[in-house]
């Protein structure tokens, strides 16, 4: 049914792409920050602060990489059911 003159999906929104750029902005750029925690204390369980900030940002990126995922693929969604729902209007026609 979909032939190369019809479109797989309709106009995209641009907040739910720009959203997730930040977020995954923020995932690469404030880790790479690094006056922000090379300091020695304060220790967690005697590991120093450098050691700890670094692993604390695997959760925090991996949580914000899925929320960009979901903003994607619902946008995606929306864009490809909006061109559905635009054949179906037509084939009633």
């Amino acid at each position: 049914m979909s032939s190369p003159d019809l479109p797989t999906r309709g106009p995209a929104r641009p907040g739910p792409y720009v959203i997730s750029g930040i977020l995954l902005l923020a995932a690469i750029v404030v880790p790479l920050f690094v006056p922000a925690y090379s300091f020695d204390n304060p220790r967690l369980y005697g590991i120093p602060y450098f050691y700890w900030y670094q692993m604390a940002w695997i959760p925090v990126t991996a949580a914000l990489v899925g929320i960009s995922y979901w903003l994607v693929t619902r946008e995606d969604r929306r864009r490809r059911e909006a061109v559905r729902d635009e054949a179906r209007a037509g084939e009633e026609r």
